[in-house]
């Protein structure tokens, strides 16, 4: 039996769980790049009963489990990947199982990524180390007032560190309840409102049809010159053409963004040339613990499916 590792980038997974735990005879293979070319993939994965992947790195499609068919788990981090085609895994009798436990990683790394916008930290780096000094000026982060685009889990935390730090916290998602808002201390506003009287909007929402560009060229405009803005969830969720547009034309202070429309971010990307962007690699859930505890809940998954019992089957 094959199992195969996705997209190990900082070659950690097999120093993350406790792999001796399988049964004798099972080979367990990790890869360290990326690869996007599906037949490329199919090449890789030949042979693989079991393809362990991280979040939403590499997309499991139908057409890649077509050239599979071997095939007969995948596990993931989280309990919701739209990277994996569900349909085509349930045709092909393909279990995919998630992992029930996180850590906070996601949302301190968009606290960081606030502080970072709020005082332009990597770009006083650089000035530093160019002989330039004090040439920027930043913002309290007390006394000013955050938006929070989606209040889950994770908004819920980003709410507490702002009210930590005394910031008047505002909030909005499609199905959020002034009650529900009420309860993280947050006040619920439209989206308009949020944008138009929020100095730093950090998004949390999830990736759907209807959440797609959700952050446009009108929500900018409203974010205003003195604005800046956080994503730390989806690219999609935010019109990169239309970020770019306000970044060059300073229509707001300022963005951060740890996800992009295509990851690896390409070297050709425009947004490595756009002014006052903060880039990070999508490292919201990597770090030591937060591995060491998808890749030990994954591994639990395989067993148990070995076992014939498999758990955190995605629905």
């Amino acid at each position: 039996m094959k199992i195969a590792i996705l997209d190990d980038y900082q070659d950690v997974a097999l120093s993350s769980a406790p792999w001796e735990q399988l049964p004798a005879g099972i080979a367990v293979e990790r890869f360290t790049d990326h690869v996007d070319d599906v037949g490329a993939l199919a090449e890789r994965l030949a042979g693989a009963q079991v393809v362990v992947t991280m979040r939403e790195r590499t997309p499991i499609t139908a057409e890649l489990m077509g050239r599979l068919p071997d095939l007969k788990l995948v596990t993931t981090t989280g309990m919701r990947n739209a990277s994996i085609d569900l349909d085509a895994a349930r045709e092909r009798g393909v279990a995919v199982c998630g992992t029930q436990k996180g850590t906070a990683a996601p949302a301190e790394l968009a606290w960081a990524l606030v502080m970072a916008v709020a005082r332009e930290i990597p770009q006083n780096d650089r000035d530093v180390r160019a002989g330039i000094w004090q040439a920027r000026m930043g913002i309290d982060l007390a006394g000013s007032t955050i938006g929070l685009l989606g209040l889950g889990r994770l908004g819920q935390l980003m709410a507490g560190y702002a009210a930590a730090f005394g910031m008047e916290v505002l909030a909005w998602s499609p199905h959020l309840t002034t009650e529900r808002a009420a309860e993280h201390g947050a006040q619920l506003v439209s989206k308009e409102d949020l944008f138009r009287r929020s100095d730093i909007v950090s998004i949390h929402l999830k990736l759907a049809e209807s959440t797609v560009g959700i952050v446009g060229a009108a929500e900018l405009d409203l974010l205003g010159p003195a604005g800046r803005l956080v994503n730390t969830s989806r690219g999609p969720l935010v019109d990169e053409a239309a970020l770019l547009a306000a970044l060059a034309e300073a229509k707001i202070a300022a963005a951060a963004l740890d996800v992009y429309d295509v990851e690896p971010l390409p070297q050709d990307s425009p947004l490595l040339d756009a002014p006052n962007l903060i880039l990070s690699p999508h490292v919201g859930f990597v770090t030591v613990e937060a591995h060491r505890l998808g890749y030990t809940q994954m591994l639990e998954s395989i067993l148990s499916y070995l076992d014939g019992a498999p758990i955190n089957v995605l629905a």
